[in-house]
């Protein structure tokens, strides 16, 4: 099973890169659309250039077992976001953007490290702001030969024009869905009209790649992967996504129903977010994914 990005041209993945790159000029590769020229070292709401700006890289077991299996995801993680999320349990990384800037070189070393050490895949964490550079470093990963699945790992705030040029790239998208209600995306996480531009997104992912695929021993190679993070008091709003998901996108949607928040960042200055999710919370949610018959992984 070959990787997507290994059937395209070097001429037309060369152009993808261009097109990119040309973005950056007045950058709207997200949805805030800054406008700054990242090319001259303008930097906008995620705050990052014309470099990679790299937190960490490693084979990671804490993913979904599809993704993991018993090597590892090769996971890369990009400091800066695109979102400001009040309980984000990484804030290091993507608030105060703790990383280090890279060559492509340097980052196109690390996907091949990560090949090196047997991961099954190359986990691309928070791209959103860093697709050119991580397609310009992909192009010379290829040339050094690399083979994973690649894996883009996102909040769901992206622009879909950048999405289609990451159409034959990228194998697996899996987007995490965080709110149905555009009050409280704003509210908790900074951006206007979260819901609708990631209505917009899952169908141009499931358009490119379809319901997740994996091989005879289970390991995921191409697909859409959903997680949804389940928030207190019923915040995330999981009915109104699960039924969207169900009714145009694909029942046989993986769904990755997550119970792991707790209050970290500046949560507690919300009283609503100050605690952890109960386990009645949680079953509810999940009643949901029956409800709909969705395919939760």
């Amino acid at each position: 099973m070959s990787t997507r990005y290994l059937k395209l041209s070097k001429n037309e993945l060369n152009k993808r890169t261009d097109k990119l790159y040309q973005k950056l000029e007045k950058c709207d590769i997200c949805p805030k659309k800054c406008r700054v020229n990242r090319l001259k070292g303008e930097k906008g709401y995620c705050r990052i250039g014309s470099l990679p700006i790299v937190s960490s890289f490693h084979s990671h077991f804490g993913e979904e077992s599809v993704l993991v299996g018993k090597r590892g995801s090769g996971t890369i993680f990009f400091a800066g976001c695109n979102l400001s999320c009040v309980y984000c349990q990484n804030y290091e990384i993507s608030q105060l953007k703790a990383g280090q800037e890279v060559s492509f070189e340097d980052l196109a070393e690390m996907m091949i490290e990560l090949q090196r050490q047997g991961c099954h895949n190359i986990n691309l964490v928070t791209p959103t702001p860093q697709v050119p550079q991580i397609i310009k470093a992909l192009e010379i990963a290829i040339e050094r030969g690399l083979r994973l699945p690649l894996v883009y790992n996102t909040n769901s705030y992206d622009s879909t024009e950048v999405l289609k040029l990451l159409d034959g790239i990228v194998d697996i998208y899996m987007p995490d869905v965080k709110y149905s209600d555009e009050k409280l995306a704003l509210k908790y996480s900074l951006v206007p009209d979260y819901f609708e531009i990631t209505k917009r997104n899952l169908k141009e992912m499931h358009f490119q790649v379809g319901d997740l695929k994996c091989d005879k021993n289970g390991i995921a190679f191409a697909g859409l992967l959903v997680r949804h993070l389940v928030l207190p008091n019923n915040l995330a709003g999981s009915e109104k996504i699960f039924e969207f998901i169900a009714k145009e996108i694909s029942k046989n949607t993986f769904l990755n129903i997550m119970d792991q928040y707790y209050p970290a960042y500046q949560a507690f200055d919300f009283p609503e977010l100050a605690r952890k999710i109960t386990d009645e919370e949680y079953q509810k949610v999940l009643s949901l994914t029956e409800k709909y018959g969705l395919n939760k992984g």
